[in-house]
């Protein structure tokens, strides 16, 4: 595999992979002894507990009840092979970090203290003498293999059972003998969501999903005093195995798999640089400086040339769950000065569960639009000459063209520009939200699809809200960006040409080209679209299906879908007041009225009409006439950071943000109390 391979690549590998793995399931059932033939165990009592995100020992439900319950615990994590086919979009880099939080997780599981049986099958010491379809293959003897072992370890000890083949199989051998599968419940779709009901299907009563990340679970509405449950949680006591106080007996099943050879088998070789490692010691490495970091928070979030330093860089961590978003938060609050950074950071945290709710309440985020009425959107768009330039990096913006080059080479990028990248992506280039979801999700090394998606339909505008963000890269650069450290970084072919026409490189004059030695339209592409005709098809389109979007948020399918911080009565009250044509005093905003973060010289351009582009005159109902300013929604402009979770305009005034007309430009930054708990009303 590569690290810049994508979906399209992967597909031709799937039908190898699957043909080469064979029958190769591991543990066999042979291998796997009851829990009642194990020294020491009298009652028999036996748990299995399936380790798949969460993989950590401290702060862990389902571990904690296997210990405080069980006469033994087996300890699992099973390499997947549909993980490493087309549909785990997952880049080399992200593997190598699961790899490594794997064979670090073993290790913890070898020091804890507890009464270990190790079991080395007949089977699996067959297969340590003779290469196996998980420990060797066509890369044998690689040049990456130095590097391998450095960053996941020799297999010298052993805590965990590493199995290799389908989940639902392995477990179901575990069943078979006797053990009971505790798993803590994390948001899942597609694949995942697949898998845990076929196991649910196959172990029946055995297996017990735990919850225990603090997300409302069985509930007809979820988000009824969500804001007290997610608060209680969060300060409560953490879940912490108490091996000292039980005599519970540890088994670990030699299987011959261990991640270093899973990564070999499959050739993952990382490519992207500044790749953080995927080790519990890294992790709270990590925590501890960053506590000392805290106070420079609030100022080094947006600028992505600051935030690289300047963010926690705890997300990957939290991703697999190396560390629970209860442990970082009680350890910030315990450590770190009070101050506003240390507020905005776990209020933070608090977003962190608020987006992941919603795919628990819906795992449709990954695949459908929330609101029905903006189902296929931009698909009739679609021109992958525009996909491919966004993804590259060529789209002759070079605040979007440096983010995007930062992602593919690091697995990286802040908030601000994530958001920005997407908003270019479906406003401004009219394509489809979920390539650009997948493509996020393929190269992040953080990625959380509990956020990702959610978050790429919220900037998309798929929800029903009454705000939305348009983001204008030209105005990001002067904000943040003004002396081009980050884009002359990333797009070095604009690194001759004064700062000062990085915003628009297309209207630096042909003398200064010529001077630089950089010419607009061959060393760095023009502007693959105009900015303000695009963006006014997007707000054209957008207004005139606005009304019948927030009606549909009245019916209550829909409004579990978008799940509301606020429930069902925050949607009502969406539809309620925008569910009609017009504002609330039957007047609509026009672009004129409007600032969303526009180009103070563009002059008359901002009031750009729409003609000659064709994705206006095909917009839905009558095309804009040349004195006819575009309507737009309600919540852009001078308010348009706020807010910035996607619902806390779903309630009346006071909340719809300050009124004071400063220009957030819609980001992430935007309020000191945009994701605290107060605000999620």
């Amino acid at each position: 595999m590569s690290d810049e391979s994508d979906r399209e690549i992967e597909d031709a590998t799937v039908g190898t992979v699957a043909d080469v793995l064979g029958d190769t399931t591991r543990p066999h059932s042979s291998g796997i002894p009851a829990p009642a033939d194990l020294d020491g165990v009298e009652s028999g009592t036996g748990y299995v507990v399936w380790h798949r995100k969460h993989l950590r020992l401290a702060d862990h439900r389902a571990l904690s009840r296997a210990v405080a319950e069980g006469d033994a615990v087996c300890p699992l994590f099973v390499f997947d092979p549909a993980f490493y086919s087309s549909d785990g979009l997952a880049c080399d880099a992200r593997i190598r970090f699961l790899h490594e939080a794997v064979a670090s997780l073993n290790r913890l599981y070898a020091a804890a203290p507890k009464r270990s049986v190790l079991r080395t099958t007949t089977q699996s010491a067959a297969g340590l003498a003779e290469p196996t379809p998980a420990e060797s293959g066509p890369s044998a003897g690689k040049t990456d293999a130095g590097r391998r072992e450095a960053s996941l370890g020799r297999a010298d000890v052993s805590g965990l059972t590493v199995g290799f083949g389908d989940p639902v199989d392995i477990l179901s051998r575990f069943v078979d003998r006797g053990w009971s599968v505790l798993t803590m419940a994390t948001p899942t779709s597609r694949y995942g969501q697949r898998r845990d009901e076929r196991v649910r299907a196959a172990c029946g009563n055995a297996v017990t999903f735990v919850s225990g990340d603090g997300l409302v679970r069985d509930r007809e509405w979820p988000r009824a005093d969500w804001q007290s449950h997610v608060e209680d949680w969060l300060t409560a006591s953490q879940h912490t195995p108490a091996w000292d106080d039980h005599d519970t007996a540890q088994l670990s099943i030699e299987t011959g798999v261990t991640p270093a050879a899973v990564d070999e088998k499959f050739d993952i070789t990382p490519v992207k640089t500044r790749v953080p490692s995927g080790t519990h010691r890294a992790a709270t490495k990590r925590l501890r400086e960053f506590v000392d970091q805290v106070p420079a928070y609030p100022t080094n979030i947006s600028a992505p040339q600051d935030a690289r330093e300047g963010t926690s860089g705890l997300s990957p961590y939290l991703n697999f769950g190396l560390l629970s978003v209860r442990q970082v938060y009680q350890h910030v609050l315990d450590n770190a000065p009070s101050c506003r950074g240390r507020s905005m950071f776990t209020d933070r945290l608090v977003w962190n569960m608020h987006y992941n709710q919603k795919l628990s309440d819906w795992p449709g985020w990954t695949e459908r639009a929330v609101n029905p009425v903006f189902e296929g959107r931009n698909e009739d768009r679609h021109d992958p000459e525009l996909v491919a330039a966004w993804k590259n990096g060529g789209t002759g913006f070079p605040m979007v063209d440096a983010a995007m080059r930062c992602l593919r080479r690091t697995g990286w990028l802040n908030f601000r520009m994530r958001a920005m990248c997407a908003s270019f992506f479906t406003h401004i280039l009219h394509q489809p939200w979920w390539i650009g979801a997948d493509w996020y999700h393929h190269h992040l090394i953080d990625s959380d699809v509990g956020i990702n998606y959610t978050q790429w339909q919220s900037q998309a505008g798929l929800i029903g809200k009454p705000s939305q963000r348009v983001y204008n890269p030209r105005k990001q650069v002067r904000d943040h960006d003004a002396d081009g450290v980050w884009i002359t970084r990333w797009v070095p072919e604009l690194q001759p040409l004064p700062s000062q026409f990085l915003a628009r490189p297309e209207r630096t004059p042909l003398a200064i080209q010529q001077e630089c030695g950089v010419t607009i339209g061959a060393d760095y592409p023009s502007p693959v679209v105009d900015f303000e005709t695009r963006r006014q098809a997007f707000w054209t389109r957008h207004e005139r299906r606005r009304s019948d979007a927030a009606r549909e948020l009245r019916r209550p399918e829909i409004a579990k879908r978008a799940s509301f911080s606020g429930g069902y009565e925050a949607a009502q009250a969406i539809a309620d007041e925008y569910g009609r044509d017009g504002t609330e005093d039957g007047t609509q905003l026009s672009l004129g009225e409007i600032d969303d973060g526009g180009d103070e010289d563009t002059g008359g351009d901002r009031s750009v009409t729409g003609q000659g582009d064709a994705d206006a005159a095909d917009a839905e109902g009558p095309s804009t006439s040349d004195d006819t300013q575009s309507p737009m929604p309600t919540g852009v402009g001078a308010s348009a950071g706020e807010p910035a979770p996607d619902d806390e305009t779903a309630v009346p005034d006071d909340h719809a943000g300050d009124g004071s007309g400063t220009d957030h430009d819609g980001d992430d930054d935007a309020s000191d109390a945009q994701t605290s708990i107060q605000r999620f009303e």
